[in-house]
């Protein structure tokens, strides 16, 4: 029976661990590279994401101009189907009745060209409070056919350009059409004339401090530093007129800065690869924390519904406890329970960094205070298979802010290098691994049934408040606080019984003397009662008269003598 008892034990252990363990090769690129894959590049690494990218863009391009050439071909057939028509038909009244209508149409076309133009012109004008001055009709009339004609070119011209642009800095999927690349072309020129107000207004104190931190650093280069902040700031303004961009093309238009720049360090330096991860460690810091507000979380991505979900999530599974997760740490030792407390805050801390870097020294720190609370308990080190429950416990415990966007920014704008290699790299793919397996967590993944399930998450039930010695009090608690709470219920408890137990031994004890106090009475008595007391009269003094006998000589007196 006992043998039974073990085996199905150590049956469900095995279960448990089967809904979380992630072998270290899915970790790995998926085109086995060796470097680390991620969720957010469909499991490969920076390297292969980027050459995939580069050969859909290609082909995306290659498409774009194949429908190109279509359309032109189409166009002009239909332009020598209408003339040849109009040749064949003898009657006059007819052909200029053809031609009348061939001249509205184009009258008509020309007019919404004009409105369309008018109207985004309008939209992007510097100030549309100010009065336009006053313009005579022939002289604005005559304006007005410069800038048909001068738009008619541009727009054949500005079409093709813009649509080859868009499909090298845009997804397939995300392709648009030809109106909308030029209103983005006329919002680009207008951008880049008038300069964005985050980049004008005053800078923040972080932002100022990280400035001159940078200038100091790029002193020591000499000659390579005046170069390397000539392009950094150049980049900074020009990605201040791309606010308009998708995530990813914000992306693209990072790594591709930080690509040219680590070649062009890399030339000078003579391959030196320590000098160069050090020069671009203060780049991407200095050019992050400038572009924090407008390429975190953007408006044109989803983040923000990402994050509102995962935080849904992980509040509905608040009643997840250490041993469905088979987490290897007794938060009992003190030891332990501060490294809990440690990792929690990192992982919460991470929301308040500016640099992809900062973010992910904070992920390392989590991840490190994790690994040594699983050694304090188990007296041995941590291995993979116990560190990633435990990273989800922590996430579960702490539901940390933004944690989708935080992912996502350091995904698109970390230095590639590091996400690739490194204990940062494997640190940051296993979060990621924690994430989505809490997004798919269900009953198979905790060993419990799908009824007990869902009346967990339906808050019906919780395993907390069931009287089961499988699911321990001490092992089930949300925070230090009700943790502390309940040893001292437990503590009082305890009290509670040991104080009865004195009570009834006083009592007892008070029974027992009273029987002694009886049984002792009743001794004495039986004594007084077998030998009775015989009082004799008191003795008279010597010197005492007595009358019976007087026989006695009379008591000596002093005597004086005269000398």
């Amino acid at each position: 029976m006992t043998v039974a008892v073990i085996q199905r034990d150590t049956m469900s252990q095995r279960s448990e661990r089967r809904g979380i363990h992630v072998d270290q090769s899915e970790l790995l690129c998926k085109k086995g590279c060796g470097y680390y894959g991620n969720a957010a590049w469909q499991g490969l690494c920076s390297k292969c994401w980027r050459e995939e990218y580069q050969k859909a863009r290609q082909r995306q391009i290659q498409e774009d101009w194949a429908l190109a050439e279509k359309l032109q071909r189409e166009e002009e057939a239909a332009y020598v189907s209408v003339h040849s028509s109009s040749q064949t038909q003898p009657p006059q009244s007819h052909t200029q009745h053809s031609l009348a209508t061939f001249s509205k149409f184009e009258e008509k076309k020309t007019n919404e060209k004009t409105r369309k133009v008018t109207t985004v012109k309008k939209f992007f004008s510097p100030s549309s409070r100010t009065a336009p001055k006053k313009v005579p009709l022939e002289k604005e009339n005559e304006k007005q056919e410069k800038e048909e004609k001068f738009q008619s070119r541009r727009e054949s011209h500005g079409e093709t350009l813009l649509r080859d642009l868009k499909g090298i800095f845009t997804q397939p999927w995300e392709m648009g059409s030809p109106t909308e690349a030029l209103v983005s072309r006329f919002r680009e020129s207008h951008e880049a004339k008038t300069p964005s107000p985050s980049i004008t207004r005053q800078s923040s104190m972080e932002t100022d401090c990280v400035s001159r931190d940078f200038g100091e650093f790029l002193k020591t280069l000499h000659k390579p530093g005046r170069e390397i902040q000539k392009q950094s700031r150049a980049f900074i303004e020009s990605m201040g007129s791309k606010k308009d961009l998708s995530a990813e093309e914000l992306s693209e238009c990072v790594q591709d800065f930080y690509q040219n720049m680590s070649d062009r360090l890399l030339n000078h330096f003579k391959g030196s690869s320590e000098k160069v991860e050090r020069v671009m460690d203060q780049v991407e810091k200095y050019i992050m924390t400038r572009l924090y507000k407008s390429v975190f979380c953007p408006e044109t991505s989803d983040d923000e519904k990402k994050d509102l979900t995962t935080q849904h999530r992980i509040r509905a599974l608040h009643w997840v406890t250490i041993q469905m997760l088979c987490v290897p740490v007794d938060e009992e030792i003190t030891e332990v329970s501060d490294s809990v407390v440690k990792a929690i805050t990192d992982i919460i801390e991470m929301d308040s960094k500016r640099v992809p870097r900062d973010k992910l020294a904070c992920i390392t720190s989590c991840s490190k205070h994790i690994f040594n609370a699983i050694m304090v308990t188990k007296n041995e080190p941590a291995s993979a298979d116990d560190f990633l429950p435990t990273l989800i416990y922590i996430v579960l415990k702490a539901n940390p802010p933004r944690l989708q966007s935080n992912i996502q920014y350091i995904t698109r704008f970390c230095n590639p290098s590091r996400l690739m290699t490194g204990e940062d790299g494997y640190y940051f793919t296993n979060l990621c691994c924690a994430v989505a397996f809490i997004e798919k967590l269900d009953a198979q993944s905790l060993n419990l049934s799908p009824e007990e399930f869902e009346r967990y998450m339906s808050g019906q039930a919780s395993p907390r408040r069931q009287d089961n010695p499988a699911w321990p009090q001490t092992g089930s608690r949300i925070n230090p606080a009700l943790s502390q709470i309940h040893h001292n219920l437990s503590v009082l408890s305890n009290l509670e019984k040991r104080q009865q137990q004195v009570i009834e031994g006083a009592q007892s004890l008070q029974t027992e003397l009273a029987e002694w106090q009886d049984s002792v009475a009743r001794e004495v008595q039986e004594i007084l009662e077998r030998y009775p007391l015989e009082i004799k009269p008191r003795a008279s003094a010597i010197d005492a008269e007595n009358v019976e006998n007087d026989r006695l000589p009379p008591p000596l007196q002093p005597q004086v003598f005269a000398g």
